[in-house]
């Protein structure tokens, strides 16, 4: 007597089966055979039918590679090209772990236009798991920056807003500031400007110190400036920069005073100052502390503002034209102005033949190029910090 299939059985199959989702790569026709029955029963076929309509629905509804996903989230061909450009791997993608990815960006009010921008700062950043805590991190950065609307302009700024890790690295950051006296209201623009804020930010006691030294209250504006840019700093830096402005005869106490007026001071190189500071004390013939009062000095750029105007004003001392760029206040004045400026009072405003030549001095004194930079090579890519 042949054995008969368990009816319990063959339901448990029926219903469990009917709830599985086709891949993407097959469609998968699973016929229920029992080893009694050579023939398909009825219960059988209808699961052989809804198989084959659901796996239909999916492959219509689902794209199949990267470059549909993308195509379907919103981006033109122009983004998809530069996107590979950018991230190559990004070609072979699994389609549905990107499209879950594109999907999240979305529900944060992110598009196109800003997908390009993340990933040309970012190449790696779909490779990420941005749903780890995703709920959570969102909620907590919203309350950060105020708004879901500056979050994005946040994220695009610094797209791995979405990945450091929640409790170890941007709470403790947050509080960081907070305890040294900087909320969140001013710790929204310090973000902004400095994207790598956080994993960068470290204060210890000696730090501490360098920011007592600037002698800056809690209540002033550039005190937000001052932590910040001390914080992201290593200490061996900020020790070569002091020591750099220490040889041109200043004392420690002179240039944390001036750090703590101008404090965006910390963000130029070394060489950028001392080539600055070559030039006003040994062309322009000033003295080294004219800096304490006139920090420009060191943020113009020596080769297309100060030379050119410098070796300008010498002209026009020389043709014994009027007015001349003589003395302290006139010199500054000069450096100060805009090219457009500049030019209106001291070119355009002598007669054609006069201003041709002095035209003809300044163009060739900007095209003047310092010494093997044509060579250098731009290496630098994504964020310029």
């Amino acid at each position: 007597m042949e054995p008969k299939p368990n009816p319990l059985l063959k339901l448990r199959f029926f219903t469990s089966f009917s709830k599985i989702r086709p891949p993407l790569r097959s469609l998968l026709f699973i016929t229920l055979k029992s080893a009694t029955y050579s023939t398909i029963c009825q219960a059988e076929a209808v699961v052989e039918e809804i198989t084959q309509e659901q796996a239909n629905n999916y492959s219509d509804n689902h794209p199949k590679n990267s470059s549909e996903v993308l195509k379907k989230w919103g981006c033109s061909d122009s983004d998809i090209t530069k996107l590979f450009a950018r991230r190559p791997a990004l070609q072979n993608a699994d389609a549905l772990n990107l499209r879950f990815k594109l999907s999240v960006l979305n529900e944060l009010g992110l598009n196109s236009d800003d997908l390009v921008k993340i990933i040309n700062c970012r190449p790696r950043f779909l490779s990420s798991r941005i749903n780890i805590c995703f709920e959570e991190r969102v909620d907590f950065l919203i309350k950060l920056f105020g708004s879901r609307e500056m979050l994005c302009k946040a994220i695009v700024r610094n797209p791995s807003l979405l990945t450091y890790d929640l409790d170890k690295t941007i709470k403790p950051v947050v509080a960081l500031y907070e305890q040294v006296g900087i909320g969140r209201h001013d710790l929204i623009p310090m973000l902004m400007s400095r994207p790598t804020l956080i994993p960068r930010t470290s204060l210890n006691d000696q730090k501490m110190e360098y920011i007592s030294r600037t002698q800056v209250s809690r209540a002033s504006k550039m005190y937000k400036y001052v932590v910040t840019l001390i914080a992201i700093s290593r200490i061996e830096t900020i020790r070569e920069k002091v020591a750099n402005l220490e040889k041109f005869g200043m004392s420690e106490d002179e240039i944390w005073s001036l750090f703590g007026r101008s404090p965006l001071l910390l963000t130029l190189s070394v060489d950028k100052v001392q080539r600055n500071m070559t030039f006003v004390v040994g062309t322009m013939k000033m003295p080294a502390n004219v800096i304490l009062d006139y920090p420009f000095l060191l943020f113009n750029n020596l080769e297309a503002v100060m030379k050119p105007r410098v070796l300008l004003a010498a002209k026009v001392q020389d043709m014994g034209l009027v007015p001349e760029i003589k003395g302290l206040p006139a010199i500054l004045s000069a450096l100060r102005m805009s090219e457009k400026r500049f030019l209106e009072v001291f070119v355009h405003c002598h007669p054609q033949d006069a201003a041709d030549e002095l035209m003809a001095v300044y163009k060739t004194a900007k095209g003047i190029k310092r010494l093997a930079a044509t060579s250098r090579k731009n290496i630098n890519k994504g964020f310029p910090f």
